[in-house]
């Protein structure tokens, strides 16, 4: 089996980053212009490559290795967040390029809007293992502008393609490689992370309704103001949840909006989307219990009327121990004490092949821990040690 080409592996990955350029980043949201032209890029690449490649209906990027198996999936997403990183899930996609140009027998895919810009939750994933209804897409809007998956999808070429679905039996399990997103590595000076699980995120919404009125004729003790309420609930969960965390959990307040959004007019109505991670389900669980009575509480001292719901509750993924032990090795051969294992603060769509397969992530630091933000970047040696990592454990894991 020849080396793996680091070189060429680092040619690529800059050669995609000159699509959609923005800074030092990328922009590239999900079905944009930009989007579909990297993409397109990659089906030519892989079939450079000796995989039959295509796009498929929901936008999933699938290259097939033509020889016998056992055989590995390999990928993650090539979409970006607005204005964002350059390597966050091209550098796993890429990383399949590689191992199929160093002729292991591979499948690499790149999954559609990991990135959430539809707000389904990993759809070019679960598309594949057949996880999404068509009743899913029709129902689903662009956060940022409202616009239909179906219209999105229809401008994009998508449309009538049918969606590619996984081969029972093909695969012995899946790598995907990725930067960390955070700041454990770069801090520790190591340059590889062997993942041990991927956390479950819970979000939550929670609509707070008060009464409109106006800012000035309205005394203090009359008002229902909905932006306080959500404020103060927002507050006591910030006080609670150290109480009852796990090590690793975090908790996010990623949207709050007012209804009016005015400065002279007392807020009615405030929305809210909160969420927390972790790997453990009974800490997930304990965090959902405080919630719900730090809610209860506040409609016991509130005059607001507050609603609290589920939007959705993903289930850990725990990485497989003899793909983990594959990665460690070649890590402790390539870059002894140099690496650590650790778990993924962040969501992939290497949780949801885990449901089909065994599975497993390998990190490289990201420098300063910025990600989702187009001054994302990662050392060309650590990239080039990384995927050596994944070659090395891939041929390992394929041979065992």
């Amino acid at each position: 089996m020849p080396p793996v080409d680091t070189d060429a592996f680092l040619r690529d990955l800059y050669e995609l980053r000159g699509i959609g350029t923005f800074k030092t980043g990328v922009h590239r949201p999900t079905y944009s212009p930009q989007d579909m032209q990297a993409r397109r890029w990659l089906v030519a690449k892989l079939t450079e490559c000796g995989l039959d490649a295509s796009i498929d209906g929901i936008g999933n990027v699938y290259g097939r290795h033509r020889g016998d198996g056992p055989h590995l999936l390999v990928g993650s997403h090539i979409e970006s967040q607005n204005e964002a990183g350059w390597l966050d899930g091209a550098l796993g996609v890429v990383a399949g390029i590689a191992l199929a140009r160093a002729g292991l027998p591979v499948d690499v895919c790149a999954f559609a809007d990991e990135e959430g810009h539809f707000n389904i939750g990993l759809p070019g994933s679960r598309s594949l293992i057949g996880e999404i209804s068509e009743e899913a897409i029709d129902g689903a809007r662009n956060r940022t502008d409202g616009t239909p998956m179906r219209d999105a999808l229809r401008a994009a070429g998508l449309e009538g393609l049918p969606r590619r679905l996984l081969e029972p039996g093909r695969h012995k399990g899946y790598y995907e490689m990725h930067i960390e997103q955070g700041t454990q590595l770069d801090n520790a000076g190591l340059r590889l992370g062997v993942v041990t699980g991927i956390v479950a995120i819970w979000q939550w919404r929670i609509v707070v309704e008060g009464q409109q009125d106006h800012a000035g004729g309205t005394t203090m003790a009359e008002r229902k103001d909905a932006g306080l309420s959500a404020v103060r609930l927002l507050a006591a969960i910030d006080a609670e949840f150290p109480r009852i965390c796990g090590e690793r959990t975090t908790w996010t307040t990623g949207r709050f909006r007012l209804d009016p959004d005015a400065p002279n007019i007392i807020p009615g109505r405030a929305e809210v989307l909160f969420q927390f991670r972790d790997v453990s389900v009974p800490v997930l669980e304990r965090l959902e219990t405080g919630l719900r009575a730090l809610v209860q509480e506040a409609n016991r001292r509130e005059r607001c009327k507050i609603t609290l719901t589920p939007v959705s509750k993903m289930v850990p993924a725990l990485c497989d121990p003899g793909m983990m032990e594959a990665l460690s090795q070649a890590a402790e051969e390539l870059a002894p004490a140099a690496w650590q294992t650790m778990p993924s603060g962040a969501g992939h769509d290497a949780q949801v092949l885990a449901r089909r397969m065994p599975a497993s992530m390998l990190f490289v630091p990201s420098i300063g821990g910025i990600s989702h933000h187009w001054t994302e970047d990662t050392r060309d040696e650590d990239l080039a040690l990384g995927l050596q990592v994944l070659h090395r454990a891939a041929e390992r894991f394929l041979a065992s």
